[in-house]
């Protein structure tokens, strides 16, 4: 059946109109590219801190102004001073880690300690690599891992350079979160208008489900991540493992990319075995499985605290978010991951419409 002019007209128009809007959408995108990474950080720290805001607003008479000028300085003291201290350790130990790491290589290592053979499965295999590579000298060795040395070099001198582009995003993530602070409340309006808008009372629950799962991987994944750092670096000062600050730095990164300080605390209990301080190794051995066993129901509190979410679905965001968007995903990939779950049951399990229930702020 041939359109009628009137319908062709309409075609062109509507047609025009979407790539006008395609054109917008996509200059918009282009001239904000530069803020987009502190909005999303500074959108996270707003929503996983709004309640705590609202707390201190009744606490300080009512005034958000000084409950945004508490929440600022907040802001700045527990993240801003902290992740410049911990940046600007690791880069300033660039030089100390690389020839630290090159006197160990030339040194050679010592013969492996008699325990390590007696760990289960793996303890063989270990025994026998460490064997060979101690056997063959520190020449040999060094050869090895002189390339991963230099390639060490290489990441420090790039992390320098771009030190001063992360002090200009962490300087804009406060700013957009003082002024999120401050208009948080016409900003959470406006969202919830605009996704009603589109997509009805469904969207509207998916808006406040994806706020929970960002309040609640902000209580799990960080809270859990600042408190075992800092269990960590009390373990490596007081034991007397050397570069304990630079240590402790790279045990946040660690915690922080769900990988934990296991690693990090048993490899330094060993080199205390290794150096003849026995007494001191055992502690901190002790201390490293505390502190790496307390991930195992601290995190899972503190999620169900902040959102009632499956902790599979909520760790598989964190690591997927986190490989595809970076740090920041950490907090993206779960609340992605919540809405499309909530959608899709919601979808196929309910056929009418029910009104949202919950603070849409």
């Amino acid at each position: 059946m041939p359109l009628s002019p009137h319908s062709q007209t309409d075609l062109t128009r509507n047609t025009l109109g979407v790539l006008a809007i395609a054109v917008l959408a996509g200059a918009c995108f282009w001239i904000a590219r530069p803020f987009l990474v502190p909005i999303v950080w500074a959108s996270m720290i707003v929503i996983a801190t709004w309640p705590a805001l609202k707390r201190v607003q009744s606490l300080l008479w009512g005034s958000r102004k000084l409950a945004t000028a508490v929440l600022t300085l907040t802001l700045v003291l527990v993240f801003v001073i902290p992740v410049l201290l911990t940046a600007g350790t690791i880069v300033s130990s660039a030089d100390q880690i690389v020839t630290w790491s090159r006197s160990l290589i030339a040194g050679g290592l010592p013969h492996v300690p008699s325990f390590v053979a007696d760990i289960p499965f793996i303890g063989p295999k270990i025994s026998q690599v460490w064997e060979e590579a101690a056997s063959s000298g520190p020449g040999s060795l060094a050869a090895r891992l002189e390339p991963y040395a230099g390639r060490l070099t290489l990441w420090f001198v790039h992390s320098a350079g771009g030190a001063g582009r992360v002090a200009l995003d962490i300087f804009l993530t406060v700013l957009l979160a003082a002024i999120l602070y401050a208009t948080g409340d016409h900003a959470a309006a406006g969202v919830l208008l605009f996704v009603r808008r589109l997509a009805g009372p469904r969207g509207e629950r998916a808006v406040i489900l994806a706020a929970a799962s960002v309040r609640g991987v902000a209580l799990g994944v960080v809270v859990t991540a600042i408190v075992q750092t800092l269990l960590a670096g009390i373990g490596l000062a007081v034991c007397g493992v050397p570069a304990a600050g630079v240590l402790t730095a790279v045990t946040f990164v660690l915690c922080i990319a769900q990988i934990g300080p296991g690693i990090l605390l048993f490899s330094a209990s060993a080199w205390l075995f290794w150096s003849g301080d026995t007494f001191w190794g055992i502690v901190l051995a002790a201390w490293a499985l505390v502190v790496v066993l307390m991930d195992n129901f601290l995190r899972p509190y503190l999620i169900k605290l902040g959102a009632d979410l499956p902790l599979l679905l909520i760790f598989a965001g964190v690591i997927g978010g986190m490989i595809a968007f970076g740090i920041v995903g950490i907090f993206i990939g779960p609340a992605v991951l919540a809405v499309t779950q909530t959608l899709l049951t919601d979808w196929v399990f309910h056929q009418g419409e029910e009104e949202p229930s919950g603070d849409p702020a």
